[in-house]
């Protein structure tokens, strides 16, 4: 069995191509049972553990298992790490183990720059990221494969993070960290949340017409990165409809407050892109994707991989 390490697993996946592995993948269909989602109680506050099997129907199997740890922020460490388990399909034996943190940041700002793709408008050039965690500059990356960006705001609760990560891009686009996060919300034409917030950030009071709000970070029911204004003014889609009823807490929280209904959600990715339901209906409508991540993205993103290290060895 091969161990494949972080930095290959980065330097394995391109983002274009990620991006359409990811929408064949979708389109095609995998088998992927409900993750399981387990809360442990550790010292110093809660962590999570989550396992996500998925196979093909006449191919490769894999399992991720992730481990969350929000706390890890204060020891200067990642808050999510894990590892993935790619077996071959006809015998069952494992090919390899992929670093997880890697293949998960990276499935994870492709599955949201897919769905931008679809939903966000062609002209769209100014990205707001709300979050400086190690999935901040991953959205960077995949937003600006699918649209054509040139201006990059970042917030954070910690500014100087913020200025970090918009030194580190300066040389591709007009970037700049923001304090001002509303000001930012209005300006931007692309909104993308990648936090691990349990209030709003993101009002909708802020949204103008034709923005594109991409929600990460909130896989809990306990956790949102908006308020319910956000749902109810937005043409809403979703990864997959299990992960929403199950896990966004923007999206339930919104029904508990009376603002929102399951029913209002216009599709899942699946039907975006084989053409089942429209994606916005004009260039002025506000969109709004969540994301809670699905197994079938990352036995994508593993088998995309495998390919390409097997290819050019």
């Amino acid at each position: 069995m091969r161990i494949i390490t972080d930095k290959e697993v980065a330097a394995s996946l391109d983002w274009s191509a990620l991006i359409e592995r990811l929408a064949t993948t979708f389109r095609e269909g995998v088998e992927s049972p409900p993750r399981h989602h387990h809360a442990m109680h550790r010292p110093d506050g809660e962590a999570t553990m989550l396992l996500m099997p998925a196979w093909e129907r006449a191919g490769y199997i894999g399992m991720k298992m992730v481990n969350v740890f929000p706390q890890n922020a204060d020891h200067g460490l990642p808050a999510i790490s894990g590892v993935y388990l790619l077996s071959e399909g006809d015998h069952g034996r494992p090919l390899a183990c992929l670093d997880g943190g890697e293949l998960t940041r990276r499935r994870t700002a492709a599955a949201s720059a897919l769905a931008a793709r679809e939903l966000a408008r062609d002209d769209a050039a100014t990205l707001l990221v709300v979050g400086t965690g190690r999935l901040a500059p991953m959205v960077i990356e995949a937003h600006a494969a699918v649209r054509p960006i040139t201006r990059v705001r970042i917030w954070g609760r910690h500014p100087e993070k913020a200025e970090r990560l918009a030194a580190e891009y300066a040389d591709r686009f007009d970037t700049a960290a923001v304090t001002d996060l509303e000001a930012a919300t209005r300006e931007a034409d692309i909104v993308s949340c990648v936090t691990l917030s349990t209030e709003p950030l993101i009002r909708g009071d802020w949204l103008s017409p034709g923005t594109h709000l991409d929600l990460i970070g909130a896989f809990r029911p306990s956790m949102r990165e908006t308020d319910a204004e956000c749902l109810a003014r937005s043409e809403v889609f979703v990864d997959t409809y299990p992960g929403a009823r199950g896990e966004a807490g923007d999206i339930l929280q919104a029904i508990d407050e009376g603002r929102f209904a399951f029913e209002d959600i216009r599709g899942e990715l699946v039907e975006l892109l084989r053409g089942e339901r429209p994606g916005r209906s004009s260039p002025e409508a506000i969109t709004l994707f969540k994301s809670v991540g699905a197994s079938l993205e990352d036995l994508a993103a593993a088998i995309e991989v495998w390919e390409r290290l097997e290819g050019a060895s």
